[in-house]
This record gives C-alpha cells, structure tokens and sequence, in this order.
C-alpha cells in the first residue's frame, strides 16, 4: 500500500480507539461499566447491535460469497424483522422490569441457580470461541494481503480491542462502535460506486450479465431442508437464530439494555430489523459487480497471491505456467461470448442470449477445472494451504484496482469491523463472568468496586484468551458460515430455555434444566453424524436449521419431563 493508505489506516483506527476512552474515562461503578448508565438513545443503540453483528467476517466473505453464489444469501436475514418485533414485546420488558445486568439473571428469577449457570455457560463457550474467530478471520486475510506476520496481526487487532473495551466498558464499545459503523458503510458505500464505475460496460448491461449468469439470486421458493439460503429457511430457521442472538446473546442483550428508556430499547432493535436487510444487499450486490467486473477484466487464477507466489518459486511453476495459459484462452473466449450476449439481449433476440448463456456456463465450467487443477498444485506444495480463496475476492480487488487513499479506507473498514464486534463479545463474556458466575457463586459478599475491578479483569482474560485461540485455529470451509454454524450448534438450546420460561409457566426448573441438555447432546450428533446417519435413519439439513430443532426440543422435552413427574 502507498503511504497515503497507511496514514489512513492507523489514523482511523488509532482515532477510533482513542475517542472511546476519553469519552468512557472514569468509570467508577458496576452499574455505570456494565449497563453505560443508562444514556444510550435509540439510534446509537441500533447502530451499536448493527456493529456487533457486523464483524470483519461480513466485508470479508460476504462480497466473496456473492461472487461465487449471486444475492441468495440475503434470504437468511428476511426473518429478521419479525424476530426483532417478537424480542421487543416479549424478552426487553422483562429485562427492563427485573432491571438485570444480563440476561441469564431472569433464568434464576424464572427457574433456578443450575439453569442459570448452565445457560450462561453454554454462552460463553459458544461466544469465547466466536471472539477468537472474529479475531482470526480477518487476521489471516490481511496478513496475507499486507504481507503481515499472523500472529503479530492477530495480536495488533486483539489488543487495540482489549484497551479500550476494558477502560470504558459497555459505553466505550456503544461509543465507539458509531464510528465505526460510520466507516464501515461508508466506506464501503464508496467502493460500491468505484466498482460500478470502473466496470467496462454501462450497469445496465452489467445487470443483464448478472441476471443471466444467475447472481441476481435474491429469492428463492424451492423447499430443501439441506438448503442455507431460501425464503423458507430465512423465515423460519433464520428466524429462531435471530430470536436466539439478540434476546439471549448477552453480547446483544448489553446493548439495548444500556438504552435510557424501553421505548429506546426497542427503536433500536426495531431500526436493526430494518437496516441490517438493505445492508447486507449493498454489500452483496458489490460482490455482484466485482464478478461482473473480473468477467471483462480478467482476474487471477486463484486470489489468494501468496499461494500463487509460492507456486511460481516452487517445482510446479511450470505446470502452474501452463495452467495460467489455459486460462488465459478461456477468459478471452468468455469474454467474446459476454459481448455476443450483450449485443443479443440489446438486439431483443432471446433464443439467441440463451444458446450464448449455455456457452458461457460450460466456460465457466472450464474455467472452474483449471482453478481447481491450481489448487491441486498448491496442495502438493504446501499440503497444509488454505485452497478456499472467495474470502481473498473483494480485498484483491480494492489492492489492485482502487485508488490511494480508498484502499487505505477498505482496509480500516476491516480492521474497525474486527474491532466493533470483538469489543461486544469480550464485554459481553467479562460480564457474564462477572454476574452469573463469580458474584453469584464465588464471591458473594464483595465491595461495588471489586466486582468493577473483576469484569475489567474477565474482559482482559477473555481477549487475551480470543487472542491465543486465533493464534491456533485453522480455517473453515468459509468464515461468515463458521461463525453462523458455532452459533447454530448452541444458540437453539439457548433459546429453548428462555422460550419455555416465557410461555410455559408451568414448566419447573428441574424439568428445563434435564431439557436443555438433552437437547443440547441431540443438535451434537444431529451435526456430527449429519449426511451420515445414525441406526438406519439417515438426514442432510442446512445447520441454520438447528436453530429451530434445538429451541423445540428443550420445549419438547421439558415439557414431557415435566408432566411425567405430577
């Protein structure tokens, strides 16, 4: 990057950090650390859940994943409206009434200390290994972009959250979290116009391409249960994920419970449920022109440069030299066939579009073969290589074709995204460990400013924990779906318990208790043995689905454990 870039970078971020904590300095209660002494309104509320759910991971893969898959992962957010509206009338004032420091509190109010404990465990096992992957992802890719060393990138980014989550608290992540929104759109706002116009043809033709070419995938009916991305798993499944994360992730739950007044809560809520949609189109329909971008333009074989680099330099440059020729002809050819389109569709012939289209898709096939001959060759070279490279799309992209200072700007939309959400999940474990753990069950009886003393404490022990974790992780099949499935594996359980404590009344503590762990032990071997099968039943669904299974399953399952002990 130029020196332009650089400034921008640290200048943003280092701005950032250092106006959180002069704004949250002295903070000398609980109350005032964990819940920001009640003065949020309800637009930084909404901007502060926004922020939280919006890691590095959403910049990073998202643009990536409509680069290979088109719009159709936008379906997964259409529940979330309805969900916010449910988790204003239902869970908030019941927050606000028991006036509780997270949201495991009303579970001991409701059932009992076990169920209490249990829930805020299962939490901060699914939430300490989210942070250490928020951390990670983003860690991993710019290292590779900016030539960094992971680890020291990992603990940059880790310790710059660390600092100021640990002095200002829930105020300092809400605080700086709206500027970090504010860089976050709009930078990427501002990439969305670049691309469109850098692009080689006029947008409506690059629309036309992208209809064609299936990217403009926004809705999809087809019911298929193994299926992520369709109106039907967004408007259910989706639907008990969302219900789950922001009315029972205490990373969520600590930001509207900072609001001044309930009616702030909810607005805020009510504003991410409507915000969070176009959002995510803007940032997956800048993914949409990148793939159009790169259709006239051509892009390397496999984005991830450094792969590519070693492969030069290693016994298989020639073969890699031969691959990078081959598809060199493919791309002019696609490119030629992209143009016959354009003067077919511009000519009104659709017969003739369509035969073009056909010949494009079997390029594309083409094309797919030789990049997957590459990752062969990486393989061989370096058996331990990350060959999934569609996190790599959209940074190449800015590295290589947008101007200085705008690449500067893109790589602090990444960084400040890694931030914002990292800030929330350690606040989040620091209190959770703080109230429904040590002062509920170890130390009892402790002075206002020890237990002050002791959430800073937690946070820094969970952010230096997040951070060894990124150290030692590994890459999964990709980084915005790892973090939906750890989610998925816990976030149902979760929810069953609060659901059961709000609409079965009936139900005890014993029986919710006993539930919640059955439940828990079948979404494990649902996923484990998931496309495998288990004594002759066999099953393959989408993990956004555990979600649904796991919050009907506690109630379920409580419900009849209960009966059966009248």
């Amino acid at each position: 990057m130029s020196t332009l870039d650089w400034v921008v970078l640290f200048g943003t971020l280092l701005t950032i950090a250092v106006y959180g904590i002069y704004k949250t300095r002295g903070q000398t209660n609980l109350d005032s650390y964990l819940r920001g002494k009640h003065s949020m309104n309800w637009w930084t509320i909404g901007l502060s859940i926004m922020a939280t759910q919006a890691s590095a991971i959403t910049f990073l893969s998202t643009p990536g994943q409509a680069y290979e898959d088109g719009m159709r992962f936008i379906q997964f957010y259409f529940g979330l409206p309805l969900a916010m509206i449910i988790i204003s009338v239902s869970f908030i004032p019941i927050y606000y009434k028991l006036k509780v420091y997270t949201a495991y509190e009303y579970l001991e109010n409701r059932f009992d200390l076990k169920t209490r404990t249990l829930t805020a465990l299962l939490f901060i096992v699914q939430r300490g290994l989210a942070a250490g992957i928020t951390i990670y992802a983003p860690a991993i890719i710019l290292s590779t972009l900016l030539g960094w060393n992971l680890t020291w990138t990992v603990i940059f980014i880790g310790s710059v959250v660390i600092i100021y989550t640990v002095s200002g608290g829930t105020e300092a992540v809400s605080i700086t979290q709206k500027q970090q929104m504010a860089v976050m759109m709009g930078g990427m706002i501002l990439a969305g116009i670049i691309v469109i116009k850098m692009l080689p043809i006029s947008f409506q033709e690059a629309m036309h391409v992208a209809g064609k070419m299936d990217k403009l995938n926004v809705v999809s009916f087809e019911f298929d249960l193994a299926d992520r991305y369709n109106v039907w798993s967004g408007m259910t499944a989706a639907v008990f994920l969302f219900l789950s994360y922001f009315g029972s992730d205490q990373s969520q739950v600590q930001r509207y419970l900072s609001g001044q007044t309930l009616t702030q809560s909810r607005m805020g809520l009510i504003m991410n449920g409507f915000l969070k949609i176009p959002m995510q189109f803007i940032i997956l329909f800048i993914g949409v022109m990148v793939f159009v971008f790169y259709q006239f333009i051509q892009p390397p074989v496999v984005f991830n440069q450094v792969q590519t680099e070693k492969l030069k330099a290693s016994e298989y440059a020639e073969d890699f030299s031969e691959l990078e020729r081959k598809y060199q002809e493919s791309f002019e050819a696609g490119k030629s066939s992209y143009e016959e389109l354009l003067l077919a569709i511009n000519a009104g012939n659709e017969n003739e579009a369509a035969e073009i289209q056909s010949k494009i898709k079997l390029i594309k096939s083409e094309q797919e073969e030789i990049r997957e001959s590459v990752k062969s060759l990486i393989l061989k070279n370096d058996p331990v290589a990350e060959t999934r490279d569609t996190d790599y799309v959209f940074m190449r992209f800015v590295m290589d074709y947008l101007p200085k200072g705008i690449v500067g700007l893109l790589f602090a939309v990444i960084f400040s995204a890694a931030m914002s959400s990292s800030s929330s999940e350690l606040n989040a474990l620091g209190s959770t460990t703080t109230i429904d753990l040590y002062k509920r069950s170890l130390r009892k009886t402790e002075s206002d400013r020890h237990y002050l003393n002791s959430s800073k404490a937690f946070t820094a022990f969970w952010g230096f924990g997040a951070i060894l974790f990124a150290i030692y992780a590994s890459l999964f099949e990709n980084l915005i779906q790892a973090v939906n499935l750890l989610g998925s594996l816990f976030y149902g359980s979760i929810l069953g318990i609060f659901m059961v404590g709000f609409f079965m009344k009936w139900v005890k503590g014993q029986a919710v208790f006993i539930g919640a762990l059955l439940s828990q032990a079948l979404i494990l071997i649902i996923h484990f043995k998931n496309g495998v099968g288990l004594f002759g039943f066999h099953w393959d669904i989408g993990f956004l689905w555990y979600n649904a299974i796991g919050c009907i399953s506690v109630m379920l399952f409580s419900g009849f454990i209960q009966l059966a002990k009248r």
